[in-house]
């Protein structure tokens, strides 16, 4: 079982189950909201439990998807893909090590131009 939490606290969960490999999303909406490109993890939604959720925030960020972040601290946590059964968590909200490691880059051709894709993860320009 793995925890987590935003920083303030207002939220927490717990992971029952393997987490998955890290993606690290370059698309526009990750940076704009991160301040940065986005590694996520992701559970099935049976495998997440919210221990505390009074501080959840969701904000509607596209027409396929819902972005979750506590409203009090502002840490970015979760993006909820529409009729998926997995949450992608953000790897940062993970408490100590997450077990898994980077497996690739999506939406390279928006990468930032502040930074270099570097590594043997795999790229893709798209998801």
């Amino acid at each position: 079982m793995k925890s987590g939490s935003c920083l303030c606290g207002a939220v927490s969960f717990e992971v029952h189950g393997a987490l998955r490999p890290i993606l690290a999303c370059h698309c526009v909406q990750c940076r704009k909201q991160t301040g940065n490109y986005m590694s996520a993890t992701a559970c099935g939604d049976d495998e997440l439990k919210f221990t505390r959720q009074d501080g959840l925030k969701w904000f509607r960020s596209s027409d396929i998807a819902q972005r979750g972040f506590c409203k009090d601290c502002g840490s970015v946590l979760f993006w909820k893909r529409d009729g998926s059964d997995n949450m992608s968590i953000c790897a940062g909200a993970i408490d100590g090590e997450t077990g898994t490691y980077l497996e690739g880059h999506i939406y390279c051709e928006s990468a930032g131009d502040y930074y270099a894709i570097t590594g043997g993860a795999y790229r893709k320009d798209e998801w």
